[in-house]
């Protein structure tokens, strides 16, 4: 019962401080995120820890499923260069560079252990960067490349974190087995997402019952997740497929409507969603600063610092070299690569820019497992989850208090 109030007032916080952030046009997951450390350290407040689990299953599903139903698959299909680079390429590369940081920072961190830090915090979360750009001048092509690489990278650094995860109880890594596994999952994931999508016609009997086609709605992408992870294939693609396939045939099935009704329930569900998943990432900074010796503390802020700036280095240097390999194949007319798909200084910029970590690095880093599997304890648990937890904070109240700024300059000298 008591942890059930403090829901409910996290919840009450949460509804209240995005109010305020939308009346004076600031962004609202910072002031969340602010609103989750001050609860986090109020002495009177229950330990509420994050369960991966619970943020796998409950809040990956829908928020991946929304962001893939939106989508234009035209414009999906436009970027796919784009995204790929960003989703796939730029996942690995973010871990070999996070990790050759760590290696040689970190007191006491292994090549093993470096790789499991840089599996964390590879993937970039795309909900903490549209919710800071609400409203703010954001061109169509740079939305559909940041929602398209977060509907993939997911599954990238996933693959990543658990090959590294098995590194450190010793087992050896050999590439072409972890290629053909990512992409053993990754078709499995399609065929499970496809399959799933397949079951919308069933519909087509109850199209007069619009509150079961929209129960069905709801439920069908917390069913595809499930089925693919227990089919030990990719949960995160089996549902993106889903929701690109049921959006490319949605308007042969549904009339408009349905579709409408459908759209606003999503819409409540995907804001108390985002809501409480910012100040769940502000909830954990306090607890997990209890598991760090306070005399290290401030050192491995530094570290958490110093990594922050090589990830958002790594991002931008590979942004502005997929710019300039986009601008030589149009010109050398040796790809599909056309003009809609070319990426201009400004558009780069703020892809660059746009580069916070977020929920999912925060589950994976807390989901560590305690021990090996030999029973021995996970070599520098306490200290990969707090330059995790720490980095998840300075980009995105970092990045996220300049983003907008950054968004209105590129704005203004544009305009001139």
């Amino acid at each position: 019962m008591e942890n059930y109030t403090v829901v409910l007032f996290i919840m009450a916080i949460m509804i209240g401080l995005s109010a305020v952030a939308e009346k004076f046009k600031f962004p609202y997951p910072i002031l969340l995120i602010v609103a989750g450390i001050a609860i986090g350290f109020a002495p009177e407040v229950p330990k509420i820890e994050i369960n991966p689990e619970i943020v796998f299953l409950i809040f990956l599903p829908p928020l991946l499923y929304d962001a893939a139903f939106n989508i234009s698959f035209t414009d999906f299909k436009t970027h796919i260069s784009t995204i790929s680079t960003l989703a796939i390429t730029l996942v690995f590369l973010t871990t070999l560079g996070i990790a050759v940081v760590a290696r040689y920072l970190v007191p006491g961190m292994t090549w093993p252990l470096a790789f499991v830090l840089g599996a964390i915090l590879s993937a970039t979360d795309a909900v903490a960067a549209m919710s800071i750009t609400r409203g703010l001048n954001i061109s169509h092509k740079t939305n559909t490349i940041l929602e398209g690489e977060s509907l993939i990278n997911d599954a990238s650094a996933l693959v990543a974190y658990r090959f590294a995860v098995a590194a450190v109880g010793g087992a050896s890594f050999i590439l072409w087995k972890a290629s053909l596994e990512f992409v053993m999952l990754l078709a499995g994931g399609i065929v499970i997402g496809s399959l799933m999508s397949r079951l919308i016609f069933l519909l087509k009997f109850v199209r007069q019952s619009p509150m079961i086609i929209i129960s069905f709605l709801l439920l069908l992408p917390f069913v595809t997740y499930l089925l693919a992870e227990e089919l030990h294939v990719s949960g995160v693609i089996a549902v993106v497929t889903l929701g690109l396939s049921i959006a490319f045939v949605s308007n042969k099935v549904f009339p408009d409507n349905l579709k409408n009704q459908s759209r606003h329930i999503w819409d409540i569900i995907i804001f108390m969603l985002n809501g409480l998943i910012f100040i769940l990432i502000g909830l954990q900074y306090p607890y997990v600063l209890k598991n760090i010796p306070k005399d290290q503390v401030i050192p491995y802020l530094l570290y958490a610092l110093l990594i922050t700036v090589v990830t958002l280095l790594i991002r931008t240097l590979r942004v502005f070299m997929q710019r300039s390999r986009l601008k030589k194949a149009l010109s050398m007319k040796r790809s599909r690569i056309t003009k809609e798909a070319l990426l201009d200084f400004r558009t780069s910029l703020i892809i660059s820019w746009s580069g916070m970590r977020g929920i999912v690095s925060l589950a994976i880093a807390i989901g560590l497992p305690k021990e090996l599997e030999d029973g021995t304890p996970f070599p520098l648990r306490n200290e990969i989850i707090f330059i995790s937890v720490a980095v998840v904070l300075f980009t995105l109240l970092g990045q996220g208090l300049t983003l907008p700024w950054l968004v209105k300059k590129l704005s203004s000298e544009k305009e001139c």
